[in-house]
C-alpha cells in the first residue's frame, strides 16, 4: 500500500501562491516558474495550490487549507496535503522521486544515479510514440495487441529499449515490419509472499498481463506490481480462467 497517489500537476499560466522569504521560498518559486506557474501572494482568489515557507507556518496553512487549497510547507510533512519530489528531466518523460517527506537527501541521491543511466534521447523517443499513435493503432488495431507489441519493443534489448540512446530513431524501420504477439498463460508460482523473491521474468510478466487471475491469499504487495488497468479475477480452489482474451498470469501461493 502506498501513503500517496503520485500525479502530475498542469500549472503553465496558473496562479500560485508562494509564502515566505529566504532560500526555501525562492526554489519553490522558482520550481513553480519551471512548470510555467504564475508565483502570487495570498490574496489570490483564483490559486488552486499553494507553498508556505514561513518559520512558524501552522496559522497560513490553516487559512490557506480552509479556502480549499492544497498545500505544501516545506519541512513540514505533517501539513503537506502534497510532497515535491526530486525531478528528473526528459522532457517529455518526468520521473518524479519522493520518500513522503521522510528524507529530500535520499530522493536527490536516486535522481543523480538516474540521471547516470537515463539518455537524454529518453524524450525524443517519447516523442516519437506520440506522434506514431495513428500508425500504431492502424498496425495494432486491438489495444492488447499494441500493448504487448511495446512492452516487447520497449524491454531490455528490444527494437526501442529506451536505454539506448537511437531507439527514437529505429521507431519508423520497426512499426513497418512490427507483429503482434500471440497471448498466453503463464502460471506463477510464489516463493513467498515478498514481491522482492520474484524473478525479473516474473516481476516483467506481472507488470505486462492484460488478465491476472490469482488464488485467495495472494499478498496484495504482490497483486501491486501488475497494471492498475489489468483485469483482475480471483480464483476457486482447481479452477483456472477460460476463455479470456490476451496474456494471463495465473498467481498461486
Amino acid at each position: 500500500m502506498i501513503d500517496s497517489l503520485p500525479l502530475f500537476h498542469r500549472i503553465a499560466g496558473q496562479p500560485v501562491i508562494v509564502l515566505g522569504e529566504g532560500e526555501a521560498a525562492i526554489a519553490r518559486r522558482r520550481l513553480v516558474e519551471r512548470a510555467g506557474g504564475i508565483p502570487v501572494d495570498e490574496n489570490n482568489a483564483e490559486a488552486r495550490l499553494a507553498f508556505v515557507a514561513l518559520d512558524e507556518p501552522e496559522a497560513a496553512a490553516a487559512r490557506l487549507r480552509a479556502r480549499g487549497l492544497l498545500v505544501n510547507v516545506t519541512d513540514r510533512p505533517d501539513l503537506c496535503d502534497f510532497t515535491v519530489p526530486s525531478i528528473l528531466d526528459r522532457s517529455p518523460v518526468l520521473l518524479a522521486i519522493g520518500t513522503g517527506g521522510a528524507s529530500a537527501g535520499l530522493a536527490k541521491a536516486l535522481r543523480l544515479r538516474l540521471e547516470q543511466v537515463l539518455p537524454q534521447s529518453l524524450g525524443a523517443l517519447a516523442l516519437a510514440l506520440a506522434q506514431a499513435r495513428s500508425a500504431l493503432r492502424a498496425r495494432f488495431p486491438d489495444a492488447g495487441e499494441r500493448r504487448r507489441a511495446l512492452d516487447d519493443a520497449l524491454g531490455e534489448g528490444g527494437a526501442l529499449d529506451p536505454l539506448r540512446e537511437s531507439s527514437a530513431e529505429r521507431l519508423g524501420t520497426w512499426l513497418e515490419g512490427a507483429a503482434s504477439t500471440a497471448g498466453g498463460m503463464v502460471e506463477i508460482r510464489l516463493r513467498s509472499p515478498d514481491p522482492e523473491d520474484l524473478t525479473l521474468r516474473e516481476a516483467r510478466l506481472l507488470g505486462s498481463a492484460d488478465v491476472l487471475a490469482h488464488e485467495s491469499g495472494v499478498p496484495p504487495a504482490i497483486l501491486d506490481r501488475a497494471r492498475a488497468d489489468a483485469a483482475r479475477a480471483e480464483l476457486a480452489p482447481g479452477e483456472l480462467p477460460g476463455s479470456v482474451k490476451g496474456l494471463v498470469v495465473v498467481v498461486r501461493c
